[in-house]
């Protein structure tokens, strides 16, 4: 890789991507520097950054959200470049062109780029045009006066989202449609509330389908290549619990097919940098869903088979190099799990929880990565996302790296607030979850999962145990190599 025309690059985050970020530029030889609210003080990322700079809020959040502040901040620290890691203002166009303007490199695709495809009313009209299959939907702008009504067009059930954010945030699903016009009351108020916009669409719902997306990454000249699919099925409230590669439900040629897909769209909005692109998948066809122009939460699993850092491609691309991989370079190797590990309780109704962390400790084992932003002693809070970490687990197959991810949740430590870990092993080992038989409505269909009954026993576990002593087979020497650089979870 070409040596990068900055030196240090200024983190705009916090918490575990903002870990994992400096986990890069350390490894590429750049500093880091970070903006943190008090709140975030005694945090991991501000502890490792080689720079920490104070901004201020009304609340946390609107500090993380003052582009104004972060920018000065980032003129401050001297730096060559800004990443805004996701979330926040990472997918904010306004942002992006005034870090451009200020001359400072974003890590992320172009103002124009976000526009077009972080907006969900355009980017699904433009992929439309382009000639790719999106759900049968109704878009209010198109006629406000008319909006309930197309939408009662499309037959039940029904998805409102608003336009803008992600994340689930603001999706009401409408099963009767005396319950339309109330959806849609909330969803715009949500819309407001979290994104600044109460523009909203209606989505045909399909009745337990899978969530595939694909990681995608451009330039400048034109390349687009793909790194394979991630399925994220595994949602409770529409938001992502467990993310793996490749999808159990994909064959070579629907494989194929769907990366081809995700390559055509982000090359016909001459996208840069690292993006995702969402799909429905209803057994028979891929629906377009949306484009995240920003790094996922979920992307380490794709660096585990591929052994492929993204962050240090984003680097190269936002320096303006032409991208050193081409599709035939890009190879997947096993299988690999991610599970979220949550402040809250699934038996709640996965009500979000608080406290002080008062001892923590992750198992290593090899294949295993600890994306962690938490330190012992730290006060968690609902100020912010309830994920505290993530559990990555790479393994030979999708079973083994299944049960290796349950027994990591079995014996990791965290105590002083009550998390998710015992409900994602149950998770990991029930019956339906290992057949590879799900969809986005399986933690619907199955809320024992959330009350501590599980399909799988003590042979599993036993079993999960034994696979941590085994080497990872059929792996490309990068994968475990990249995992020396990136897995161990303390600084």
């Amino acid at each position: 890789m070409q040596k990068l025309p900055f030196d240090t690059v200024l983190i705009a985050n916090r918490g575990e991507i903002a870990v994992r970020i400096i986990k890069t530029l350390r490894k590429l030889g750049l500093r880091s520097a970070i903006v943190y609210h008090e709140v975030d003080a005694a945090t991991l990322a501000v502890s490792m950054a080689d720079t920490a700079i104070a901004i201020e809020g009304s609340s946390p959040i609107a500090a993380y959200l003052d582009a104004e502040q972060i920018i000065a901040s980032a003129r401050r620290a001297n730096v060559g470049a800004l990443h805004p890691g996701y979330g926040f203002l990472s997918e904010s166009p306004e942002f992006a062109r005034a870090v451009s303007n200020a001359c400072i490199a974003f890590v992320g695709p172009t103002p124009e780029s976000i526009e077009l495809m972080g907006d969900k009313i355009r980017a699904r009209k433009f992929v439309q045009q382009a000639g790719f299959l999106v759900a049968p939907s109704a878009v209010e702008e198109d006629d406000p006066e008319t909006f309930a009504s197309r939408a009662r067009d499309l037959g039940l059930p029904l998805l409102v989202k608003p336009s803008a954010g992600g994340g689930g945030k603001g999706i009401q699903i409408v099963r009767d449609l005396g319950a339309l016009d109330d959806a849609i009351v909330q969803a715009r108020r949500e819309g407001l509330r979290y994104f600044g916009d109460g523009r909203l669409y209606v989505e045909r719902c399909f009745e337990k389908p899978r969530h595939i997306e694909v990681q995608v990454l451009g330039d400048f000249f034109g390349n687009v290549v793909h790194l394979f699919e991630r399925e994220c099925s595994v949602q409770r409230r529409f938001q992502k619990i467990i993310e793996e590669t490749p999808s159990p439900a994909l064959s070579a040629n629907l494989q194929k097919r769907v990366c081809e897909m995700a390559v055509g769209i982000a090359r016909s909005a001459n996208y840069r940098n690292a993006g995702t692109v969402e799909f429905i998948f209803d057994g028979h066809e891929f629906h377009f869903l949306e484009m995240n122009t920003r790094l996922q939460v979920e992307h380490p699993v794709t660096e585990m088979v591929t052994g492929i850092d993204l962050v240090a491609e984003q680097l190269h691309v936002a320096a303006g190099y032409e991208l050193t991989l081409s599709q035939s370079d890009i190879v997947s190797n096993g299988h690999a799990i991610e599970a979220r590990l949550y402040a809250e309780a699934p038996e709640r109704e996965y009500a979000p929880t608080t406290g002080k962390i008062l001892m923590l400790e992750y198992p290593e084992y090899e294949g295993v990565r600890i994306d962690s932003g938490i330190v012992q002693g730290q006060k968690i809070s609902t100020a912010f996302d309830p994920m505290l970490a993530k559990i990555v687990v790479h393994s030979a197959t999708r079973r083994e790296a299944a049960l290796k991810a349950a027994h990591v949740m079995r014996q990791l430590v965290l105590l002083g607030c009550e998390t998710n870990a015992d409900f994602l092993a149950r998770l990991l080992m029930d019956d339906t979850f290992l057949s590879g038989q799900i969809h986005t409505g399986y933690l619907d269909e199955n809320p024992h999962l959330a009350v501590g009954q599980c399909g799988s026993d003590l042979p599993a576990i036993l079993a999960a145990a034994a696979l941590l002593t085994k080497p990872v087979r059929d792996a490309a020497d990068n994968v475990p190599k990249l995992h020396a650089e990136l897995g161990k979870w303390r600084n």
